[in-house]
């Protein structure tokens, strides 16, 4: 089931459906630069004993462990931490080895499959990840691990990603960077057998899990596998897309029913399957992403291969349509200020009058919904200098309180109401995302779009204004606070309170004070106006 395929399970357990890999593939204990490669299982074996005392050649009785520096002062490594046939569990590595057999230790990994993209720049043999590890680390540093997981709606990305270099990061924080990438779309989601997930183990260590958007959903989707508890001790996450819920096992069988037929193999037929070309493989991956809505509307427009809340792997929907379980995680919760603006203003290049509002929100909404939302006070019409109307501002102010903020401030209260603690904010200022230029609005003053926070956070950002690279500084100081403590607050920085079930403080990112309730008031949004996930009840 999808529920298996959440990345995490690759690295940190047996778990990603496409991908298993033992969960001990992240064990990393706090200590040096050479005993941190020596402990970090998935290289551990084959680094220990080492000869040498090179931190970018590490002899081993399996192969040479070879890093590269970087200006920062972090050494980065690249490693295929497992292999795996198509569909098919994989296999956790047995020799260190570079990623796709490359001999330039300084190479980053081919990306997975995906649309869009030369095939040239990536390869079904991905499973690699890239780890920046700081300077002058020693056993007593107790430096925690920072694995992100990034984002692309589950069918594109990679570790290599724009402004996924963790160089600076790793060297503010003090922490171990790891960024992953995992098998994506149908070579990641649907497997033609329908695989269940396999159980794991693993053991404790000082890990916090960050990603953004559906990588902050695969994080999600791990806070409610129980197995997977012990294994990480907390979790960021940018801009997920709360709204759409985890698929429902029905959902998940109807897509796989689809997909098979699309490239025309039953569920048994190895020989179907493996002749596959990966063009064959990735058009019908995109017919299915395309025609998924009209399958099964749980599945919305932009997000339809996701994790399943199997009932066993993801015993919980974590969110309003059942019971909360006990939890007891530090999280952060964060959104940017317009994490709908590139969607609406690209699917809307012109400005829309007034009246196109209602029917635009019906599409999505439906009669009920949409109704209440034009009847509120939340998203009146704001004519513009010249008095004309465009109805885009609105639309996207109500996509992103529905799919991201409001969503995620309701999944705040809920985890701070059952135990755990939280920290919400949203991002007032960003830098623009690679791609995102591409829509005129994502570069106006003052705007900070889907993916505008990755930059800031990693440190990337080029050519940094005074006001950005302040807020580079804070949130690289606040990230180092959390994965130490669980806490984001640090000496020098305003106070960011915890939420609580009556008000989530959410925190200006970038601005002063916290940010205006507005529309997400429980008594609106999950309440007054459902969510996907309550509509579909899944």
């Amino acid at each position: 089931m999808v529920a298996c395929r959440l990345f995490l399970s690759s690295l940190l357990a047996s778990a990603v459906r496409a991908t298993p890999v033992p969960y001990e593939a992240l064990r990393i204990p706090h200590v040096d630069p050479h005993e941190l490669l020596c402990q970090l299982p998935i290289v551990k074996k084959f680094l220990c004993p080492r000869t040498g005392d090179n931190a970018l050649n590490i002899a081993t009785p399996l192969g040479a462990a070879r890093g590269t520096s970087d200006p920062s002062g972090a050494t980065r490594f690249t490693v295929k931490y497992a292999t795996a046939n198509r569909w098919a569990p994989s296999t956790l590595a047995s020799a260190w080895g570079l990623p796709t057999g490359s001999l330039n230790e300084t190479t980053l990994p081919l990306a997975c499959p995906q649309p869009g993209v030369d095939p040239s720049a990536y390869t079904e043999d991905c499973l690699s990840m890239v780890l920046y590890v700081p300077p002058g680390l020693t056993v007593m540093s107790n430096a925690p691990v920072l694995m992100w997981i990034h984002g692309g709606s589950f069918v594109v990305g990679s570790a290599s990603g724009p402004g996924l270099d963790g160089s600076n990061l790793a060297v503010a924080t003090n922490s171990i960077v790891a960024v992953v990438q995992y098998r994506l779309g149908a070579l990641g989601f649907m497997s033609p057998d329908g695989t269940q997930p396999r159980s794991f183990g693993g053991t404790p260590a000082k890990i916090t899990l960050a990603g953004q958007s559906s990588g902050a959903n695969m994080i999600r989707a791990l806070l409610a596998v129980p197995s997977a508890a012990s294994l990480f001790n907390s979790a960021i996450l940018h801009s997920d897309p709360m709204n759409f819920g985890f698929l429902a096992p029905a959902t998940q069988q109807t897509l796989q029913g689809k997909f098979n037929s699309l490239i025309n193999c039953t569920a048994t037929d190895m020989s179907c399957r493996n002749s596959l070309s990966l063009n064959a493989i990735l058009d019908a991956q995109q017919i299915l992403y395309n025609t998924a809505a009209s399958l099964d509307p749980s599945t919305g427009n932009f997000e339809p291969i996701r994790p399943v809340r199997d009932g066993s792997f993801i015993t919980s929907p974590l969110d309003s349509t059942a019971p909360f379980p006990p939890v007891n995680k530090p999280i952060m919760v964060t959104s940017v200020l317009n994490d709908s603006g590139f969607a609406i203003y690209q699917q809307f290049p012109d400005p829309l009058p007034e009246s196109w509002f209602v029917p635009v929100c019906q599409q999505t909404f439906g009669p009920t919904r949409t109704d209440t939302i034009v009847d509120s006070p939340h998203y009146t019409p704001e004519p513009a200098l010249d008095g004309a109307v465009d109805s885009r501002a609105q639309l996207q102010l109500v996509g992103t309180d529905y799919m991201w903020k409001c969503a995620g401030w309701t999944f705040a209260r809920n985890w701070v109401g059952h135990g755990g603690s939280a920290f919400v904010g949203e991002f007032q200022v960003g830098a623009t995302y690679p791609g995102n230029e591409a829509v005129p609005f994502c570069t106006q003053s003052g705007v900070v779009c889907h993916q505008d926070d990755i930059q800031i956070v990693f440190g990337t950002v080029q050519n940094p204004t005074p006001t950005q690279a302040s807020l580079v500084a804070e949130m690289q100081k606040r990230y180092k606070a959390f994965i130490a403590n669980g806490n984001p607050n640090a000496d020098g920085l305003a106070n960011w309170a915890p939420a609580t079930t009556s008000d989530v403080h959410a925190l200006k990112l970038g601005g002063s004070g916290e940010v205006a309730v507005g529309a997400c008031d429980p008594n609106f949004w999950g309440q007054g106006v459902q969510y996907d996930y309550q509509v579909y009840g899944i």
